[in-house]
């Protein structure tokens, strides 16, 4: 084996590595989870976040060290709502398939129809018409609805229409319990999502929609951070709460990614590092 041939097996085997791309392809990342901390806007009835500082400070040995403790209501926040939060025996935070809180996303965007109506609901024929434009809502899909409300987060008044713990006082737009119930009996997503404090819209008082997909159970995500930057098709979304035991929801991280990610630049260079380095070897073994 000449110099020529070390130099292309070399070159075949540091191909084989993809250390240098954290997610193929290169994706753009889109944090869809409000930040929790004292302004995390919480159900009006319900405890609001609370970090305790345990320790924040060098230790007696020289180092540093921080610690804290953390209490609040499981629905605040970008938080999953587990079926069985509306719907007796249905899944548990932790009964949740993980296949369940990731896959393909669609956003049902009614930004305009919520202008200057803040109890504006998402109807059955919203979402028929969505699908003339853009195709039928696909099986195993997770279906976001953007109102546009998240314009509002940083204003809690504005958000849920009071700051008191008056819940007669609330108003923001949710989905019509009309809609509900086709999406249960017409289409299979996965989850559905919204960027207001509920899926019922805030002068909800029987909570239909809930009570709807839960039954079925189709787990539910409020108050979703920045839909207005997903893409209306063509988004991955992981939606991965805290996995609490016996819950019936909790706080999530939730993310969309933007990009090619099947066959990107991530898994092609290993190929062609595999196919440089057999070559090489074919050439050697028949010299």
């Amino acid at each position: 084996m000449d110099a020529r041939h070390v130099v292309l097996m070399l070159v075949g085997l540091s191909l084989l590595s993809t250390s240098d791309a954290v997610l193929p392809g290169n994706p753009q990342v889109i944090d869809m989870t409000y930040t929790f901390d004292g302004t995390t806007i919480y159900w009006p009835t319900s405890k609001s976040f609370r970090l305790t500082n345990v320790f924040r400070n060098y230790s007696a040995v020289g180092f540093w060290y921080e610690a804290s403790e953390m209490e609040a209501s499981e629905h605040g926040g970008t938080h999953l709502d587990a079926p069985a939060h509306f719907s007796r025996n249905k899944w548990r935070t932790d009964d949740i398939p993980v296949e369940r809180l990731m896959g393909p996303a669609v956003v049902v965007d009614v930004s305009v129809k919520t202008t200057g109506n803040a109890d504006y609901m998402v109807t059955a024929q919203d979402l028929q018409d969505w699908e003339n434009t853009h195709g039928r809502i696909p099986d195993g899909c997770l279906l976001f609805v953007n109102t546009g409300w998240g314009k509002h987060w940083s204003n809690k008044q504005q958000y849920l229409g009071t700051d008191t713990k008056n819940t007669s006082l609330l108003h923001f737009p949710g989905i019509h319990p009309d809609g509900a119930r086709w999406l249960v009996q017409n289409r299979g997503m996965h989850a559905v999502g919204i960027d207001t404090a509920s899926l019922d819209y805030g002068q909800s008082t029987n909570f239909d929609v809930h009570q709807t997909l839960f039954g079925s159970n189709i787990p539910g995500f409020e108050n979703v951070a920045n839909l207005d930057q997903l893409p209306t098709k063509g988004a991955i979304v992981y939606a991965l709460p805290m996995k609490i035991g016996d819950g019936s929801g909790g706080p999530v991280r939730m993310v969309g990614i933007l990009g090619n990610t099947v066959g990107a630049a991530g898994t092609a260079k290993p190929i062609l590092g595999l196919m440089c380095f057999l070559v090489t070897l074919l050439f050697t073994l028949i010299q």
